[in-house]
């Protein structure tokens, strides 16, 4: 159980049997009574966002959730193949939990697959992966100017921005919190 004073964001917790994880935090001491705890919450199943307002002696339920590493495998028509990589069970999340990650998933990446009463319900990608350029318009030599970049597309079909001296076929780090390109990755 938690109390109202360890709300925090970023916190995870249950409300009716489904968990929300705190996405905004405000702690407010009027001068007569409770304190107030003013939170910003979101279902972690359905993505709903809303307000709520907690008093000093609210209790919690803390949220059964589970993380377990996992190996993408394949996309089907909406849904991804992830296998547990210590027992090979295999699970399969809906486009919708997979989210804005589709972009920059490749076959065999591993990932955090997020488990709520052993039901998948959202994806961490790890901070970087290494992905092919596979189109990409060519370098003028000389054109240099500073903080110049051009558009690439990925193996995956996202298209990123990057310095104007990558070419098709290098792979290139791209940090996936920001979708950004980081680095060349030598072969």
């Amino acid at each position: 159980m938690y109390l109202a004073s360890d709300l925090r964001k970023g916190l995870k917790f249950e409300i009716d049997g489904d968990p929300h994880v705190i996405i905004g935090f405000e702690f407010k001491k009027p001068g007569k009574g409770q304190s107030l705890y003013k939170c910003k919450l979101k279902n972690m199943i359905t993505g709903a966002k809303f307000e709520r307002t907690y008093r000093s002696g609210d209790k919690f339920e803390k949220a059964d959730l589970e993380e377990q590493e996992m190996e993408y495998l394949y996309a089907d028509k909406d849904s991804f193949c992830f296998m547990n990589t210590s027992n090979y069970e295999q699970l399969f999340l809906s486009q919708e939990q997979v989210g804005d990650a589709a972009d920059l998933l490749k076959d065999n990446t591993v990932c955090t697959v997020l488990l709520h009463n052993g039901l998948p319900i959202g994806l961490t990608l790890p901070n970087f992966v290494v992905l092919k350029v596979v189109t990409s318009e060519p370098w003028a030599k000389g054109d240099t100017a500073t903080g110049s970049t051009k558009p690439a597309v990925l193996e995956t079909g996202y298209e990123v921005q990057v310095p104007p001296f990558i070419e098709e076929g290098q792979l290139v780090k791209i940090d996936t919190r920001s979708k950004e390109y980081v680095e060349r990755v030598n072969e």
